[in-house]
């Protein structure tokens, strides 16, 4: 009897097991299945974008008036960031295609400045258009090898999630075509160097540029470590070092730290040359809030200038609150001039006043000794070019970027309209509005039912 019944228990147990083995294989296949089929319809897209790219460029060298030429520009540029789009669904971040995605940036970027700038009065030069042929030729290039990987795709039933086991285990499978073709595009891309774009593609490595004039000796693993305990604002302990790889536009030490306080991980940028400190980040549960953002704005300027920034030099320009993170930002200000290209973000937890955030990568590429130019405009002729519905509150010179990736000096305006806050800039030379923002409000707080 007993035995009967323990059979009967191991048979339903088997059974059991056998159905959870089953049903959880199903919702694998289910997930698997999705992912392929994501990974399917990107890569056709990046074929078909690729297509239509190569196509809406050979159109703009047959264009003569800016009627037809800035909307088809403005094309070009959408299609490069669609396929830039498709490209970051696909499972390539184990693949250096950095090349290629620059090449894409450098298209989208050279289309936007052309499509938006007066074209009657600076029509396209010789040096542009010759840019503009090769940008052709090379994306004919690329058309041809992501077709040929599509059909061999088709050809052959190939799946991208073998693709993702092949780079993620570093192994050559039997079948790496997929992989084979898109290193393929990579080193195609990667034959054309960065003066085949021409004078309109400058601004792509300005940020590359910046770090390569960091000033110091390059620094060690060892090194690499003391200033990341140095820089983290706790106890630190554990610390593990990695350099960067080749496809970095710039050396850097990547430092990984625990903090014995809070029981959480640190992690940790740091410049090779010089040892600048470019972003740390730490993920932890902070507590009910004990100090206020202004206490916490205090805290954050007083790292700053415990690690070699000058404080005083430093207008804080935006402050906010997420749960009970403090989030502020801070622009050097050098003889009145807020120098907005050079911006340091810091986050502090608002449970002890940690610094749980810092990003100096702006500052990094960006701060330098500037020639600034001395304004054409006065501040009333420049006020004159206001909506007349604002009312402005403070004005003041400031350095921003603008749509076209350059630096420009400009009066900065806060007025406001109605209960809405704007911020406008105004070209200190040629009066041109480069630039207006909408500052958030406060957010409303809802009671919970």
């Amino acid at each position: 009897m007993i035995r009967g019944i323990l059979i009967a228990f191991l048979a339903i147990a088997v059974i059991g097991t056998g159905y959870w083995g089953y049903k959880e294989h199903q919702e694998k296949n289910a997930v698997l299945i999705h992912a392929e089929n994501n990974y399917q319809r990107a890569f056709h897209d990046l074929s078909y974008q690729m297509d239509e790219l190569h196509d809406k460029i050979g159109t703009t060298l047959a264009m003569n008036s800016r009627e037809s030429l800035s909307p088809a520009l403005a094309e070009v540029w959408r299609i490069t960031s669609e396929a830039h789009n498709d490209v970051g669904q696909l499972p390539l971040t184990l693949l250096p295609f950095n090349k290629t995605e620059e090449f894409l940036a450098s298209i989208g970027d050279f289309s936007y400045r052309a499509a938006i700038r007066d074209l009657e009065n600076k029509p396209l030069s010789k040096d542009e258009y010759a840019s503009l042929q090769k940008l052709y030729e090379k994306s004919s290039d690329i058309q041809n090898e992501l077709r040929n990987v599509q059909h061999m795709v088709i050809d052959k039933n190939l799946r991208w999630m073998d693709v993702e086991l092949a780079l993620a285990s570093g192994k050559k499978q039997q079948d790496n075509t997929i992989v084979d073709g898109f290193k393929s595009v990579e080193n195609n891309v990667s034959a054309y160097s960065e003066t085949d774009f021409g004078p309109g593609f400058t601004s792509m490595k300005t940020m590359e540029k910046g770090f390569e004039q960091l000033k110091g000796n390059d620094i060690t693993p060892e090194q690499a470590k003391q200033r990341a305990k140095e820089f983290a604002s706790t106890e630190v302990d554990k610390l593990k070092v990695t350099q960067s790889g080749k496809g970095a536009g710039f050396e850097f030490y990547s430092v990984s730290m625990y903090d014995k306080k809070h029981k959480a991980d640190l992690y940790m940028d740091i410049t090779k040359k010089g040892g600048y400190p470019i972003w740390l980040i730490q993920s932890r549960k902070v507590n009910e809030e004990n100090i206020s953002l202004n206490d916490a704005s205090n805290n954050a300027v007083s790292f700053l200038k415990e690690h070699g920034f000058e404080a005083e030099d430093l207008v804080l320009n935006e402050s906010a609150q997420y749960d009970s993170i403090g989030v502020f930002s801070y622009v050097p200000n050098e003889n009145g001039i807020l120098l907005y290209p050079d911006t340091l973000k810091i986050k502090v937890a608002l449970d002890d006043g940690q610094i749980i955030g810092f990003s100096a990568k702006d500052f990094l590429a960006a701060h330098r000794k500037r020639q600034v130019p001395k304004p054409e405009l006065k501040e009333n002729q420049a006020r004159e070019k206001i909506n007349q519905k604002v009312m402005v509150q403070e004005s003041r010179l400031a350095v921003i970027t603008n749509e076209l990736g350059e630096e420009v000096l400009c009066y900065e305006f806060l007025g406001t309209i109605d209960d809405d806050t704007f911020r406008m800039f105004i070209n200190a030379s040629t009066g041109m509005e480069e630039k207006v923002e909408k500052l958030k409000n406060a957010e409303p707080i809802f009671n919970e039912l």
